[in-house]
């Protein structure tokens, strides 16, 4: 007994001295950095060389802007301040839809080589444009896909991503976020806890979100048109929107679908072995009180930060996550961005806009949400809903597919062509690995695709 006493006593001892080791490590180091950074503040006071302190100053402030523009520092930025990160301006603008959401969109009006007088802060540059280029810049609308948000068009090095490409191509880019993800949580008279809140799919982000949002890029940039390019579900509520309101169709100068999705008889991968269970999954999510899906928070984002970084052991289990549903891909991602794209993907959407997918696979047609034979009936007064109507989209489309895709695939897309009365284009990406992710995260997507749709785009101009 006398001896487990005096190893209780010699335990706090050795802890209390370690961490004074530590202590005097870390100040030692802290010392360190202090006198390194002194010692280059004094050579660069007493440069009596205008042009070396000049040239001293440039290489710290671009060193300074490195490290602030490295994907690490990016996982708990929001798309705004990503954007900003890269040195290019960004606005967020807010449009509330018809039926009361209140939606936020994000806007790059220049590209880099369009600003001037710009200031050394990274965190928010304060630049002025020549007015003369934002005038001529024609807007272009972009949407993401299923639990997605801005971010994806972002989430890249800027001569990779695709809203820095538009908008260093000339572009006013507008980048939507559809009701229910990170930033647009608002409504006029719910809230997120309600049930009610959560009563939508991807056909009202068609006939109310997507129409809200137009209107608001011609009526702030004073044009008559817009280009629209949407990738994956940004896809879907295109096809709806002009289903339904075909009226919209004027105000669309051209559409790019990138991995287009309407009919999805062929999916591959999880959501087909989902499919035939999505009555239970409802029902199931519903009885237990859920009816959003898969939106992360701060927490989860810091603890992706370090277990899905690209130096630790875990980062392949996050890179296989990621790839399982759209259809793998080892090695096109930018490991470095891993961190950054599972902080801000799965961005949030209803329980609802995902089994309408699932609906899709199963009935093997493009068509309304399916609420049940007796709820169908007084949605619309039939047992089955009723089709989107393809012939109403009447602008010009693009469509830009892989032989990879799992949810995009030939099958589906050929299908899809059929039905579009004003396809002017259709080419498959010159890779058999190109996976559905790809066309917004890959480091090769500006090779593979964004050079065609940039030439497709500027046929219409």
């Amino acid at each position: 007994m006398p001896s487990a006493g005096r190893n209780r006593s010699r335990a706090p001892s050795s802890r209390v001295s370690k961490f004074r080791k530590d202590m005097a490590a870390a100040g030692g180091l802290m010392a360190a950095l202090v006198t390194a950074v002194w010692l280059l503040w004094w050579q660069l006071v007493t440069t009596h060389d205008a042009h070396a302190y000049a040239h001293a100053h440039t290489i710290i402030r671009r060193r300074i802007l490195d490290v602030l523009r490295h994907p690490s520092t990016m996982v708990n930025m929001s798309t705004v301040e990503m954007i900003q990160a890269n040195g290019y301006l960004a606005e967020t603008h807010q449009v509330e839809t018809q039926d009361g959401y209140k939606l936020q969109l994000h806007r790059i009006p220049y590209g880099r080589s369009s600003l001037s007088s710009c200031s050394p802060s990274s965190s928010s540059p304060k630049c002025s444009p020549p007015p003369s280029s934002f005038t001529s810049r024609p807007p272009v609308l972009l949407h993401h896909c299923l639990l997605c948000s801005s971010s994806d068009f972002v989430m890249n090095s800027p001569d990779k991503a695709l809203a820095y490409v538009l908008a260093d191509a000339g572009y006013d880019v507008w980048l939507t976020n559809a009701r229910g993800n990170t930033y647009s949580r608002a409504h006029a008279t719910l809230t997120p806890d309600q049930k009610e809140f959560w009563e939508f799919s991807w056909h009202e982000m068609g006939m109310y979100d997507l129409p809200a949002a137009i209107d608001y890029v011609l009526d702030t940039t004073s044009k008559p048109t817009l280009d629209y390019v949407g990738f994956s579900m940004g896809t879907t509520v295109f096809w709806v929107m002009l289903s339904e309101r075909p009226d919209y169709a004027e105000k669309v100068n051209v559409m790019v679908a990138m991995g287009p999705v309407a009919f999805v008889q062929h999916v591959q991968g999880p959501l087909r072995f989902a499919a035939p269970f999505v009555n239970i999954i409802e029902r199931s999510l519903s009885m237990a009180g859920r009816y959003e899906m898969l939106s992360f928070g701060s927490f989860m984002d810091r603890m992706l930060s370090v277990f899905c970084d690209e130096r630790a052991l875990t980062a392949a289990i996050c890179h296989n996550l990621l790839f399982l549903v759209a259809g793998p891909n080892p090695t096109r991602l930018n490991k470095s961005f891993l961190p950054v794209l599972l902080a801000h993907t799965p961005a949030g959407t209803s329980v609802r806009t995902v089994t309408h997918f699932l609906q899709l696979i199963n009935s093997g047609t493009f068509r309304q949400y399916d609420f049940g034979h007796f709820s169908n009936l007084a949605h619309y007064g039939s047992l089955t809903p009723p089709d989107y109507n393809l012939s109403r989209v009447a602008c010009p489309v693009g469509l830009f597919w892989s032989p990879a895709d799992w949810l995009a695939t030939p099958e589906d897309v050929k299908r899809l062509e059929t039905h579009l009365p004003n396809l002017v284009q259709s080419k498959a990406v010159q890779d058999d690995a190109f996976s559905h992710l790809d066309f917004v995260w890959a480091s090769d997507a500006e090779e593979l695709v964004y050079r065609d749709v940039l030439k497709f785009l500027k046929s219409f101009h």
